[in-house]
């Protein structure tokens, strides 16, 4: 079996019973790419002082993975053998979130448009979305956590004390997607952007296992017009409530 590795710096919370004051929330993140869910739960990690969850950046490293191994995203039965040769590492260093494929730092390797298309692809195969759940699970398990992803609300932490789903016009998620791209030293043409998000939501909203959708018990909020700033203080007010 394939062997994931999170490593934590804080402590776990333990068996006994805890007030209200003591409680460490999980805190949930879902929804499109560009809707700016990765700015928001960084801020919201920070400001809450928990662990900020990129689960995104898991898929991403099996895509990279799956590319260097010259295995086809579209090949269900050779990534799943795969996963049994693959060590992912994730941690956190002065803020950022550090990704190692078998020891190897990939973590501004898997931010390219060409590892976030093949992503999309290696996360609508149920193999891989079984290998990451129990991880994601455990690390949910300590609370204290702001995860993000697309289906965490809904799968991965149905019982999450607070639930979020972020949603924008495509307009500014392509335009939000091109800048994190250009930012990244990655020249990717607007169009092409365009693109590329319109091919991950119809994945993503598709695929049989996990779509992407917004539980039921989310609070959904709508970023078009608000700065990251704007929309991580709707947050702390709704948090506010559980604490």
């Amino acid at each position: 079996m394939g062997i994931i590795d999170t490593i934590w710096s804080r402590s776990i919370i333990g068996s006994r019973r805890v007030d209200k004051s003591e409680l460490r929330l999980i805190v949930t993140i879902d929804g499109p790419a560009g809707a700016g869910k990765s700015t928001v739960a960084q801020r919201l990690a920070s400001r809450l002082g928990y662990f900020h969850l990129d689960t995104g950046a898991l898929y991403r490293a099996v895509a990279w993975k799956v590319r260097a191994a010259g295995v086809s995203p579209s090949d269900q039965q050779a990534v799943s053998r795969l996963l049994a040769v693959t060590r992912v590492t994730m941690r956190h260093d002065a803020g950022r979130v550090i990704v190692l494929v078998d020891q190897q730092d990939v973590t501004d390797e898997i931010r390219t448009s060409e590892i976030s298309d093949m992503a999309s692809v290696v996360a609508a195969i149920p193999a891989v979305r079984e290998w990451l759940l129990p991880v994601q699970r455990q690390i949910g398990a300590r609370g204290g956590v702001v995860a993000e992803g697309r289906d965490l609300g809904t799968r991965v932490f149905p019982a999450a004390h607070v639930k979020f789903f972020l949603e924008a016009d495509m307009d500014v998620r392509v335009a939000r997607r091109h800048s994190e791209l250009a930012a990244a030293g990655h020249a990717v043409p607007m169009a092409q952007t365009r693109q590329d998000l319109d091919g991950r939501d119809a994945r993503d909203r598709s695929r049989h296992l996990a779509p992407l959708v917004a539980a039921a018990d989310a609070c959904v909020i709508d970023t078009t017009a608000l700065t990251a700033d704007q929309v991580v203080e709707r947050m702390m007010a709704v948090i506010a409530t559980k604490l």
